[in-house]
């Protein structure tokens, strides 16, 4: 006697409840989205134990024309994969119809990136704030804090919490490059530059002169539970600092900064594999969202220099 469609999605459902303790939501979903998959074959006059390669790959294609993105593509066949595997598994199929069905692929969306222009503005007018002479030692002093953070992270392409939890002797007047720590307990050297590395010492001697944070291990200390500036409060004055600039705050988050780093390095000619270790990327295909600035610089350079690009 043969089986239902229905029956066999319900028994699949029943195993997955069982066997993966899959919520309700989770089980509506590949409910939802196997109705459409049975629906689509029932069209064929086909069915779950006679469905071909062609109609998987004919289902995810019609969902493209439809106009449902990439994600939700992946999702449905990642739910007609299960349940072929199951029905294979279970003896239902002497074959998986799915396994050369190719995911579709789906696009990160390119990071948000200030252009040269507007870091160079940016800091230009951070250094030149905490160059005011101000009455108020604290205030002076969180001016010449800020624009030091801002230097050490356009100059060294440092996440966040690497940046504020940086060492007391981290950066000294020799320093060009320092060691950090980051993800999975990984060193990696990043570089200081000049600009940087003179923001820090002349924070760091008015620090001393403040008589304040003695003996603090962080390179930016101060009055939170971490001893440290957190992220939270260096973001925020991040935007502040934007916003007076007429920069979106929206636009601007120590990330994003992070971002102009490696979009600006590659737009002027670095490879991206150095990119990589600098940013300190497990994986070559994290950095790889940067490639939108390698093709317009290639496309530039394939302009200028090849013989036949006017022709």
């Amino acid at each position: 006697m043969s089986i239902s469609n229905a029956t066999l999605v319900e028994t699949y459902l029943e195993a997955t409840s069982i066997e993966n303790a899959a919520s309700d939501n989770t089980l509506a979903a590949y409910r939802a989205d196997l109705d459409l998959y049975v629906g689509f074959l029932s069209g064929r006059g086909r069915g779950l134990l006679d469905a071909a390669t062609e109609d998987v790959e004919d289902f995810v294609a019609g969902l493209a024309t439809e106009g449902y993105a990439a994600s939700t593509q992946a999702r449905r066949l990642s739910a007609v994969r299960q349940l072929h595997k199951f029905l294979y598994a279970e003896g239902r199929r002497a074959d998986d119809p799915t396994t050369r069905v190719d995911r579709p692929r789906t696009r990160r969306p390119l990071p948000k990136v200030l252009s040269i222009d507007e870091v160079g503005r940016l800091m230009d007018a951070t250094a030149a704030t905490a160059a005011e002479p101000v009455e108020d030692n604290a205030e002076a002093l969180r001016r010449s804090r800020f624009w030091a953070m801002l230097e050490t992270l356009y100059a060294s392409g440092l996440r966040v919490s690497e940046l504020v939890s940086l060492p007391a002797g981290a950066i000294r007047e020799t320093t060009s490059a320092i060691t950090v720590r980051g993800k999975g307990a990984k060193d990696r050297l990043v570089p200081i530059g000049d600009t940087a590395r003179a923001a820090v010492l002349s924070y760091r001697s008015l620090l001393k002169a403040s008589g304040r944070h003695v003996g603090s291990p962080f390179l930016f200390p101060a009055n939170s539970e971490t001893g440290h500036v957190t992220r939270q409060s260096f973001a925020r004055e991040l935007k502040d600092a934007a916003a007076r600039l007429g920069i979106a705050p929206e636009k601007v988050s120590p990330h994003v900064l992070r971002h102009a780093f490696a979009s600006h390095l590659l737009q002027n000619g670095a490879d991206l594999r150095i990119v990589q270790e600098l940013l300190g990327h497990a994986d070559i295909g994290t950095t790889e969202i940067y490639t939108h600035v390698l093709e317009h610089r290639l496309a530039a350079l394939v302009a200028d220099h090849h013989p036949l690009s006017e022709r």
